[in-house]
């Protein structure tokens, strides 16, 4: 399937989702992404997820990751939609967050972490296929980001539903992910 029929799929698949669906479902990628061995991290990136686009909530995910390392520093998107950009800021509990033009919650304003100092990107998306490529909504600001990357970067995609056998769409800005975690199972690429 092309990315734009997967977009039009995945949207309604999500937009059917119950909240006790997709409580159980973050419940059991929490407990799929627990199986992964991390190297030693100092800096996770997470997108905050948007309930309005029924998005894999990384909260629990993270208090995991700061759990196991009470000195991770966590870092969230802030949209640049004039140079299509992603900008990455520390997130803690005090960061004030304000909805951006898409209706995502982002950083106000706080400390900028540079792109080369990121260990593992979670990565948002409606839908992936067996190879690692992601389908996103389109706007390329992960392709972007993910691109600019170290070469030894940890990306993880999290979604609520299995791969696609293929996305046929794939170009050459597109970057495979190294995971996908899914409430039935973690997937390496």
């Amino acid at each position: 399937m092309t990315k734009s029929e997967l977009r039009i799929i995945y949207k309604e698949k999500r937009r059917k989702l119950t909240p006790q669906k997709i409580d159980k479902f973050n419940d059991l990628i929490l407990i799929n992404f627990q199986k992964l061995n991390f190297p030693h991290v100092k800096c996770v990136h997470t997108y905050l997820a948007s309930s309005k686009l029924v998005e894999v909530d990384t909260t629990n995910i993270v208090r995991y990751l700061q759990f196991k390392n009470p000195e991770l520093q966590i870092a969230v998107p802030k949209i640049d939609v004039h140079s299509n950009s992603l900008y990455h800021y520390e997130f803690s509990e005090n960061v004030q967050l304000v909805p951006n033009s898409y209706g995502i919650s982002e950083p106000m304003e706080g400390k900028r972490i540079e792109t080369k100092d990121l260990d593992v990107v979670l990565v948002p998306l409606l839908a992936f296929d067996k190879k690692g490529y992601r389908v996103g909504y389109g706007k390329g600001y992960y392709d972007k980001f993910l691109a600019d990357c170290r070469l030894d970067v940890m990306s993880i995609g999290l979604s609520y539903f299995d791969p696609v056998e293929e996305i046929i769409d794939i170009d050459e800005y597109d970057l495979p992910l190294n995971y996908c975690i899914t409430p039935t199972r973690f997937i390496r690429f």
